[in-house]
């Protein structure tokens, strides 16, 4: 469980085909990830991942063919950048919200751009019925706050500080660019009793019941 506060923008270092998979080495610099362990969990722009081989300044994971399609990892290339962050631990602060690290798809940047008080990215993406005003949403593993959406519409907005465009990688998304969503947990549970309960959502309990 991760909260979608990145710790550190980490580098490529190295990607090689691993039969259907492929084997990835991202540098971190150290810092809070210099303790390491083998089979500890990392965030990679979102991605949930497994560490296999640990170095002093860098980790590297075997990233499953699945994960490749669904997210944007399977274009990732020697130089290219990502977000990094270490599962929530229960004595910390959870000053996002509760993200699992679980990419539910990608989305694509519409437009990107505005002023320091007022950075905004307009995303396309292929749920709408889990986007509200104000709720939350992880883009490549940043938490995020939805700042406006039209009802039934396939895209959304996010609001970006100066501190959240230079402290990880959305500051140089552009047009075009693919970003990792994971949808808010919560929305996903409601999403899925309330099309489990169909018409038998909200009917009154019979007496005593």
């Amino acid at each position: 469980m991760f909260t979608g506060l990145v710790i550190a923008v980490g580098d490529v270092r190295a990607v090689r085909d691993l039969g259907a998979g492929r084997f990835l080495t991202i540098g971190h610099g150290g810092g809070e990830f210099a303790g390491l362990s083998i089979g500890d969990s990392v965030a990679v722009s979102g991605v949930c991942l497994s560490a296999v081989a640990v170095e002093p300044a860098a980790v590297s994971f075997e990233v499953a063919a699945e994960t490749l399609s669904l997210t944007t990892l399977g274009g990732l290339r020697p130089g290219h950048r990502v977000n990094l962050e270490l599962p929530l631990r229960a004595s910390d602060r959870l000053g996002g919200h509760f993200v699992q690290g679980h990419v539910d798809g990608c989305g694509e940047v519409l437009e990107a751009g505005g002023s320091d008080d007022d950075y905004r990215m307009r995303i396309r993406h292929g749920e709408p019925r889990w986007i509200v005003r104000k709720g939350s949403i992880a883009l490549d593993g940043v938490s995020l706050t939805v700042a406006s959406v039209a009802p039934g519409e396939a895209c959304f907005e996010v609001m970006l500080i100066p501190h959240t465009r230079t402290a990880t990688t959305l500051g140089a998304l552009r047009r075009g660019d693919r970003v990792n969503l994971e949808y808010d947990i919560l929305a996903k549970y409601v999403g899925a009793l309330v099309q489990d309960s169909g018409p038998d959502l909200g009917r009154k309990a019979p007496d005593g019941g």
